[in-house]
């Protein structure tokens, strides 16, 4: 009765770690979801001042251009977003709109607009920036911006 009773048992948890290695590699195996989340999650994150892991979306190697400014790299970038999340005379957020996700073997090209909403002694500035971000699959299976482009819309 116990050898019964302990293959049963075997059986249910070889039956639950399947079950759990399947659903880890959909969610491996779709990129575009995968990106979307860590898109949605860096937003989340900026916008409550969560700093601990606001670079962690980009590559080390990421190079980026903004509105005809100088390219920038990763340090630089790190940089100003600590720096804009420890200002207490502002507010800054982020909404996130995500218009179309390709994705071709190891990189994705996500089409999106930002905008972001800046409080300042009590007047608030909106500013829509459409851009496109170049993701590369990492060695650890993750993806990050490798490359990005983005520029203020004029009315």
């Amino acid at each position: 009765m116990t050898r019964r009773v302990l293959r049963i048992a075997t059986v249910g948890v070889i039956f639950t770690a399947l079950s759990c290695a399947l659903n880890a590699a959909t969610v491996n195996d779709d990129p575009a979801s995968t990106i979307r989340s860590a898109l949605t999650q860096w937003r989340e994150d900026f916008n409550a001042r969560r700093a601990a892991h606001i670079c962690d979306l980009f590559a080390p190697d990421l190079r980026y251009d903004f509105y005809g400014a100088p390219e920038r790299t990763y340090p630089m970038l790190c940089a100003r977003l600590h720096h804009a999340l420890a200002d207490p005379a502002q507010s800054l957020r982020y909404d996130l709109t995500i218009r179309e996700i390709i994705v071709s073997g190891d990189l994705a090209i996500v089409r999106l607009t930002w905008r972001s909403i800046v409080t300042k002694d009590g007047k608030q500035e909106s500013n829509d920036e459409t851009g496109l971000d170049v993701f590369g699959r990492q060695p650890d299976g993750s993806w990050k911006i490798i490359r990005y482009i983005a520029y203020p819309e004029k009315d």
